[in-house]
């Protein structure tokens, strides 16, 4: 089975890309991934067991963001992870390890030369080794 993966950070363009993502897994027949990366710096634990680690946050979000869609796609496999190291870094490494034919991502924007793309997207775009769809996102 093909994967579609999709990276999620908790913003409005992320969720309209997650939609895309969704509406073109169910087409292509693949299942589909909703990815958060966090950051994999090394750091102590809190001492208070009701606050988070870092990958247990971005785990939760993956699974808030992935909800709706299962929701509005029943028959859609979709999974919902946390992968350590820059977003980009994250998305290009889960796509690979889990053999993706496809990473959707969304266009928000940004100032500079990736203003257009947003800075993710053009590391991903330069280091994917699957398709990369961007969706539409802004505007």
């Amino acid at each position: 089975m093909s994967v579609v993966v999709v990276g999620v950070d908790g913003s409005t363009t992320a969720a309209r890309a997650a939609e895309t993502a969704a509406g073109l897994a169910t087409a292509l027949g693949s299942e589909l991934l909703v990815l958060v990366g966090f950051p994999s710096i090394d750091r102590p634990e809190p001492t208070d067991s009701e606050t988070l680690t870092t990958r247990e946050a971005a785990e939760q979000l993956a699974d808030a963001v992935a909800e709706p869609l299962r929701a509005a796609n029943p028959g859609l496999v979709i999974h919902a992870d946390a992968e350590p190291g820059k977003p980009a870094e994250a998305l290009v490494y889960a796509a690979e390890s889990r053999e993706a034919s496809l990473i959707v991502i969304g266009n928000k924007r940004v100032q500079g030369v990736s203003r257009i793309l947003g800075s993710v997207a053009v590391d991903v775009v330069r280091k994917a080794s699957c398709d990369v769809y961007i969706a539409h996102t802004t505007g």
